[in-house]
């Protein structure tokens, strides 16, 4: 069964590949696939430029077309099409590109989580943006910290809302 499901995975993020080249869909791609057997289909999209309700509803409807004419699915299944919203971890670095200025809560692959403002971003490593209390003499004081840490150090990175 296992099986069968990852080639339905593979098989439906390969036809939305296809969707990807065309124009309006170009800086698309998928975060992650979950099906339940032959039931349920979850896709959650993002892009470069945000990924909007419109843009979901036209792979919703993309897929569902695919989906009947191949029979990857039961008669009566359910897909939801979404983006991965803020309680899922950025999974590519592109993901993080587009929420610089956020702040962000870092897990470090030894455990130790960092929150800051993301402030920068290259093909290496993010840059957080911080304030911290360091002791001085006999008295505290307030610095300004920026923390570098390389993507390969990352084990789990979430963004943060603020109200």
């Amino acid at each position: 069964m296992f099986y069968i499901l990852l080639v339905m995975i593979e098989k439906i993020e390969a036809h939305l590949l296809k969707l990807f080249e065309e124009e309006e869909f170009q800086d698309c791609f998928v975060v992650e696939i979950n099906v339940s057997g032959k039931s349920k289909l979850e896709v959650y999209l993002d892009a470069d430029n945000g990924i909007d309700f419109t843009r979901c509803r036209r792979v919703s409807r993309y897929l569902e077309e695919e989906i009947e004419a191949q029979e990857w699915m039961d008669e009566k299944y359910t897909i939801d099409v979404s983006s991965p919203g803020v309680d899922r971890p950025l999974k590519f670095k592109r993901q993080y590109k587009r929420n610089v200025g956020r702040k962000m809560a870092v897990i470090d692959d030894e455990g130790h989580k960092t929150e800051g403002q993301l402030i920068g971003v290259d093909e290496e490593q993010i840059i957080l943006e911080f304030k911290d209390r360091i002791k001085e003499g006999k008295r505290k004081k307030t610095v300004v910290v920026q923390k570098e840490i390389k993507f390969e150090n990352i084990a789990k990175a979430f963004v943060k809302i603020s109200f």
